[in-house]
């Protein structure tokens, strides 16, 4: 019983296929993720990387297949019920309240675990101050861990884009996410931020125990971080296993090089 629980996958994508009209963006794609493991996404521009980001957040409907989370389908879940489960987004173009601080990005985030409604806050009824200190203090100790202390108060608008994107990060981590869906994270970085990424994506796995799935052009970045690699082309999936594995795959090779290997 306890093998069956370990060996179980925190995710598993089931034969998922997506269609907008007649073309053909998700056609019968598999893959699991198991818990504690990085996971690169990777595949040309139209692949259907991002088509498939949009699955796992109820963005998208399917037209084939399942998606399975910690053993349960996602295709009951409502879309706002998707960060309560555990799984949270980073997104590939910046989707912070830029005129708030980061403290008040990062409080924005721990929101989807919160209890008081609209009424309640309103009311500012005992409990709904407690939750807003519990997440006062959630969010501090993030911005501790990504070492955002020194902007904590700064407006998001105010600061590098490299510091917006673990400002982002951390508004993700604030929902307590068991899976944590990144979507091109090195955009607009420069090599030495894309060489501390890979750091500290393996810093939020060991150390907050959080299953990462990364969709990522920067192929270095994907081969040194990830445990596994699934490759996408063309909405099909082309090749999964290792870093090396899928680096040498002929069909990868092909699909990024436009030839045979």
């Amino acid at each position: 019983m306890t093998e069956a629980v370990a060996s179980q996958p925190l995710l598993s994508v089931q034969d998922v296929a997506v269609r907008f009209g007649g073309i053909v963006a998700l056609d019968g794609v598999s893959f699991d993720v198991a818990p504690g493991q990085i996971v690169g996404l990777i595949g040309p521009n139209g692949a259907g990387k991002t088509t498939l980001f949009n699955c796992l957040s109820r963005l998208y409907p399917l037209d084939r297949g399942d998606i399975h989370f910690a053993g349960t389908s996602l295709l009951a879940a409502p879309i706002h019920r998707i960060a309560g489960l555990g799984i949270g987004r980073t997104f590939q173009n910046l989707a912070l309240f830029r005129s708030m601080t980061v403290l008040q990005n990062i409080m924005a985030g721990g929101h989807c675990r919160s209890r008081g409604g609209f009424f309640a806050n309103a009311l500012r009824l005992p409990f709904v101050r407690r939750e807003e200190d519990a997440l006062h203090a959630a969010a501090m100790k993030i911005i501790s861990f990504l070492d955002l202390g020194a902007v904590a108060h700064a407006r998001v608008m105010d600061l590098p884009f490299g510091t917006q994107k673990r400002v982002e990060l951390g508004r993700a981590l604030a929902a307590q996410p068991k899976l944590l869906l990144l979507d091109e994270p090195a955009g607009g970085l420069n090599h030495e931020e894309v060489g501390a990424l890979a750091a500290l994506m393996q810093h939020v796995r060991e150390v907050l125990k959080v299953t990462i799935l990364l969709v990522e052009h920067h192929m270095s970045l994907v081969m040194s971080a990830s445990d596994k690699v699934v490759a996408l082309n063309f909405g099909r999936k082309i090749a999964e296993g290792t870093p090396a594995e899928v680096q040498n795959h002929p069909d990868v090779i092909s699909a990024y090089l436009g030839k045979p290997a």
